[in-house]
């Protein structure tokens, strides 16, 4: 697809703060689209280490770096990041993770053809610090296909967890951002659902069964550090969805959340705990390939209601795109 000369369609923003070690593989995985018509924000939040010598490294016309003069709180850095776009579609991607390279390229049609849907999110692979797989194709558990905001609610209580995934795996309308309030600092630790929530809340959510982004685990990073936070924003989340009437939740969501928090507190914690495994060893065992981050995609478009285009008995066309693993 062209670029057109009217500015990009797509803003891919990537905050970043002292990401050093990944960002390189994580702007390639942007510049890999085979999606045209879009611009790469990357912010650097005041990092002391090679970020900018990185960013700066990339000579693509569509990559623009901006660099604040002091550091900024993540949820500030994120609000900025989206501040800075131009497009009017949005995807946040954070320092350490991939899009596959057909990720835009399915995702924004949907949003063009029909503007009752506020967003637009696939699956993702769960990967290790060495871009392994930990856990495939997961998030949207109950959530492909066209789904009302009611629906989402429900899910997302029963989930008692975040179900729609992070904000790689995402994308959505700058104007409902800016509508909603954009990313809750009060939320720091849970800002991608609750961001989904308010949307969901001004148009549907269009889950693919793809999986388009992959998300990094480890036992250092951010979410595995603060898990208790985590937990805690997700449940004062869950309490504000519970209280919403416009959302309609039954007794048997609010059962299903206090059954499902703990639960996925505990898959949470299981996942970093084993991605700090995985990562220990920088070898796939003898004889065997390592998986890749995030493998073919077939050669099939989706429709606003979650269909290959061409009705459900289209042609699938296998493709060979694999993702570059490794900075």
């Amino acid at each position: 697809m062209r670029v057109t000369s009217t500015g990009p369609h797509v803003s891919v923003c990537i905050p970043v703060y002292q990401g050093e070690r990944f960002l390189a593989e994580t702007i390639r995985s942007v510049l890999e689209q085979t999606y045209r018509d879009y611009e790469l924000v990357i912010l650097d939040n005041a990092s002391s280490d090679d970020t900018s010598r990185i960013a700066h490294s990339f000579r693509d016309p569509r990559i623009r770096v901006e660099t604040n003069p002091t550091t900024l709180a993540q949820p500030l850095n994120w609000r900025r990041a989206v501040e800075l776009s131009r497009a009017p579609l949005v995807k946040l991607l954070c320092a350490d993770d991939l899009l596959h390279p057909r990720c835009l390229e399915l995702q924004v049609p949907p949003m063009n053809d029909d503007p009752g849907v506020a967003l637009v999110a696939a699956r993702r692979n769960m990967i290790d610090e060495n871009s392994r797989v930990v856990v495939p194709g997961r998030g949207l558990r109950g959530l492909v296909g066209r789904r009302s905001c009611v629906q989402v609610a429900r899910r997302v209580m029963r989930s008692g967890a975040n179900p729609i995934g992070e904000p790689g795996g995402v994308l959505f309308r700058r104007s409902d951002y800016l509508a909603v309030g954009g990313w809750h600092p009060a939320r720091r630790w849970a800002m991608d659902l609750d961001l989904w929530v308010r949307l969901v809340q001004r148009g549907d959510l269009l889950g693919l069964p793809e999986t388009l982004a992959a998300f990094r685990v480890g036992g250092q990073s951010l979410s595995a550090e603060n898990d208790a936070r985590v937990y805690e924003d997700q449940h004062a989340i869950m309490n504000e969805v519970s209280a919403t009437p416009d959302l309609r939740i039954r007794a048997i969501d609010r059962a299903g959340a206090r059954i499902g928090a703990p639960l996925g507190r505990l898959r949470r914690q299981l996942l970093f705990a084993l991605s700090a495994r995985t990562s220990r060893h920088d070898q796939p065992a003898e004889g065997k390939d390592p998986v890749p981050a995030l493998p073919p995609v077939p050669d099939v478009a989706v429709n606003s209601s979650g269909l290959p285009d061409g009705g459900a008995s289209a042609r699938v066309h296998p493709r060979t795109i694999v993702m570059s693993a490794g900075a």
